[in-house]
């Protein structure tokens, strides 16, 4: 495969999916959610900040909730909230402008992201350059994908933008029609991928955070 991810000495920018209504967790900016002593959004920040650089919010809320983070805020560029396929859209363009030839994404909701996340990826990126993360559930060993964590080329974005308007709305049916790799990631001691949408799951959460694997860094 053409290598069109760049040297892998060279950090991939990335961008944090923070952009929907949160309307499972009850509304308001769930990025802002404090989840044991920090923000999810915090979290997010400190396990990507030594895999990808530089790093940027999709967010459609007040850029100025964000200030204190002093990173890069990017809206997205489709109107009326169609999902996290409107961030990734958003995140290759911003990405594009920078002059890179991928971007990361990942989800503000994602808080025990794997810590060697990018490298899997960009190992595990298939013959189009996209990688999605997966994970095996402990008990069955069945694999289940969570493309919102996943490699995207920026050259896809111009495909990304039509899809979406021909009202594609998953971002695991975009990827699929460009035979993706997967980076397959194990669940013990949990799921690195453990979502949290509602005020149920941070509660579970937060007793996870005090796990050595669910510390702000992990391992």
């Amino acid at each position: 495969m053409v290598n069109i991810l760049g040297p892998k000495s060279k950090k991939l920018p990335a961008i944090i999916l923070a952009g929907g209504r949160a309307t499972r967790m009850g509304g308001g900016n769930k990025a802002l959610r404090v989840l044991g002593g920090e923000t999810l959004l915090a979290r997010v920040i400190a396990r990507l900040s030594d895999q990808c650089a530089p790093v940027a919010i999709n967010a459609n809320t007040d850029p100025e909730a964000f200030a204190g983070y002093k990173l890069p805020i990017i809206a997205d560029t489709i109107p009326g909230f169609p999902g996290p396929l409107a961030g990734i859209l958003a995140g290759m363009e911003w990405a594009a402008g920078l002059g890179a030839e991928a971007v990361v994404s990942v989800s503000v909701d994602t808080p025990f992201l794997p810590l060697d996340l990018v490298h899997r990826l960009r190992e595990a990126a298939g013959r189009h350059g996209i990688a999605l993360a997966a994970s095996t559930d402990a008990e069955t060993g069945r694999m289940q994908d969570h493309p919102t964590c996943s490699l995207w080329p920026v050259s896809l974005r111009e495909d990304l933008a039509q899809a979406i308007e021909s009202g594609l709305l998953r971002p695991g049916q975009f990827a699929a029609a460009y035979d993706p790799g997967r980076a397959v990631f194990a669940s013990q001691p949990f799921d690195p991928f453990t979502n949290v949408n509602t005020p149920g799951d941070l509660a579970e959460a937060e007793a996870l955070t005090r796990t050595p694997a669910g510390s702000l860094r992990g391992f």
